[in-house]
């Protein structure tokens, strides 16, 4: 039996399946994202088209038509999406309805032929069911590892995952829907001679519509539950202000997107509802005007989304685009934002995709970023820069002195990691489970004996700084992680530890990288990044305004107006 104390190499035989299909369709997966992203950038592109103030009131009349003249969902509509607008948010809004859109229509064209699949078959049903319990199951988080690993970040990325995640509900429900069919009606069809496609078009499909059609509700309404998750590889919409508001605990921000993703996901619902209600044709010139008109909406939609793509992808001008992969914390969005203006002023048009560390690397390794300004070396994400090393270009640090360490309120009587006995109820409060800094914090436990017994409670960022500004405001005892730079050292009085064994390591740098090929293909960014460098005031400077309720950007532009000097000798 000691076989059974070897654990069997599973995540290896995965990670080498998926390495071969990423090689091996790498082609397939290339056309996939450039054809996926140009059709939903061109699809989000057409809904900005519409001015919102007239597309608010069309799609509230639309509501008032298809719920048969109810006055309530109709003002909920209307009101709804002036708040939206109201708050700035409709970009973010139109690329949502854009993901769910089209991840629900995926859903659909694969579940349903699979659900007939497994109502016709009992092998295929076998074969189909645990597969389905597999997909429901699993954590969604884990689908964001093979999208990246597929097609990169942004959209198309995002709605693989959601693809995933949000199709077994069409598949259940159309075979439950199938199977309902009473079996006289199918014996009486068959005794009239039906084939088996004449069954299944006039009559099971039919019958089982209803049940079909609350199975695609259930769909889209996970699709849309998958939009914060697929945030976390690029993808645009509402899920990056929860993201970054969960991030950074702004609770009134968070509330914003979150309750604008709730007036979306009660839009959603009430439309698909509202189509499954039955449509009652009295004559045979009715039902073929209603089927004239669902051919001639399904040709409209097709040649507008197509047309969108066309036009979208026309219209683009890719040699003054670029993107920068950085991290949803306040020092990089505030380095990141500096570097998006600096270049929107000599023209270019600039996105910044937030992501997770190891997704940020690779999104700059892959070509699918042109750089970052966002790594922390050697330790804090050294390990991972290890992996996507030899593919990217390093351009050095662009800031100096950065810290890791476990910090106090000056209020405390402790100096020294080495003099902690008792404080805090011998608990470090800390971030992140998988960052840099927590992981060093679990050693220095094992390298300090008066850190016996002592336990660090990790959440996030946000999280963190929270609790902290509770305990500062009671002047109660508070043991944390913490870094520089970071805006909570300009806020309170703080001071870092003293750490003689070393444990957490010396002085940080942040750095730069750029994608292999920069340099030639843009040669002014490739330059603002490598000479982009400031210092530890500068940054916390930006992030004590974005801290105080300022946005980024206009933190940003505030610190380029008043440092001119230094900013132009980026550009020399």
């Amino acid at each position: 039996m000691d076989f059974l104390r070897h654990a069997l190499p599973v995540a290896s035989w995965i990670d080498t399946f998926t390495e071969w299909l990423t090689t091996t369709f790498a082609g397939l997966f290339s056309f996939l994202q450039t054809v996926g992203e140009a059709m939903m950038n061109g699809m989000t592109g057409m809904l900005m088209l519409v001015p919102p103030l007239l597309f608010i009131p069309l799609l509230a009349l639309f509501m008032f038509i298809i719920s048969k003249k109810k006055i309530g969902l109709t003002v909920f509509t209307l009101l709804g999406l002036l708040f939206v607008y109201n708050q700035g948010l409709w970009t973010n809004l139109m690329n949502t309805v854009t993901l769910v859109i089209v991840a629900s229509l995926v859903s659909i064209i694969i579940g349903i032929p699979l659900g007939i699949l497994m109502a016709k078959s009992s092998i295929a049903n076998k074969i189909i069911t645990p597969i389905l319990d597999f997909m429901q199951t699993m954590p969604s988080f884990v689908y964001l590892i093979p999208a990246v690993a597929f097609f990169g970040i942004g959209m198309v990325p995002g709605v693989f995952a959601s693809v995933i995640f949000a199709l077994p509900p069409t598949v259940r429900f159309t075979n439950l829907g199938i199977k309902q069919v009473p079996e006289d009606l199918s014996e009486a069809a068959e005794a009239f001679g039906s084939t088996g496609w004449q069954k299944l078009f006039k009559l099971e499909l039919p019958l089982a519509k209803q049940t079909i059609f609350a199975g695609i509700n259930q769909t889209t309404m996970l699709a849309l539950s998958m939009v914060v998750t697929a945030s976390m590889i690029g993808a645009p919409g509402l899920g990056e202000g929860v993201l970054a508001a969960l991030q950074r605990a702004e609770i009134g921000s968070g509330f914003v997107s979150g309750i604008s993703l709730v007036i979306l996901a009660i839009i959603i619902d009430r439309v698909t509802q509202n189509l499954n209600q039955p449509v009652v044709s009295r004559t045979e010139k009715e039902k073929t005007a209603r089927k004239r008109r669902n051919i001639i909406g399904s040709v409209v939609a097709a040649v507008v989304l197509i047309g969108g793509a066309v036009y979208y992808t026309a219209s683009q001008d890719k040699s003054r685009q670029v993107t920068l992969s950085s991290l949803q914390w306040d020092s990089e969005i505030a380095s990141g934002n500096v570097v998006k203006e600096v270049l929107e002023d000599l023209g270019y048009d600039v996105k910044i995709s937030y992501l997770d560390v190891a997704v940020m690397f690779s999104a700059v390794a892959n070509g699918e970023a042109d750089g970052s300004v966002a790594p922390w070396l050697p330790i804090t994400q050294g390990a991972i820069f290890e992996q996507y090393k030899d593919s990217v270009v390093d351009l050095g640090p662009n800031l100096t002195g950065a810290q890791n360490g476990i910090a106090v309120p000056t209020y405390m009587d402790v100096d020294s990691i080495a003099e902690l006995s008792d404080e805090a109820g011998q608990v470090i409060t800390g971030i992140e489970p998988g960052a840099g800094i927590t992981g060093l914090t679990e050693e220095a436990f094992e390298v300090y004996e008066n850190l016996a017994g002592w336990t660090q409670k990790t959440s996030s960022t946000g999280a963190m700084t929270v609790e902290l500004g509770q305990a500062i405001a009671k002047e109660e005892e508070i043991v944390f992680t913490g870094w520089t730079p970071h805006w909570m050292f300009e806020r309170y009085d703080l001071k870092m530890l003293e750490d003689p064994e070393n444990v957490m390591g010396a002085g940080e740098t942040i750095v730069s990288l750029a994608r292999i090929g920069l340099e030639e293909d843009m040669p002014e960014v490739y330059k603002v990044l490598d000479n982009f460098n400031w210092e530890l005031e500068d940054m916390q400077s930006v992030m004590l305004e974005m801290s105080e309720g300022v946005a980024p950007e206009v933190a940003a532009r505030n610190w380029i107006e008043a440092n001119p000097d230094k900013v132009e000798s980026w550009l020399e």
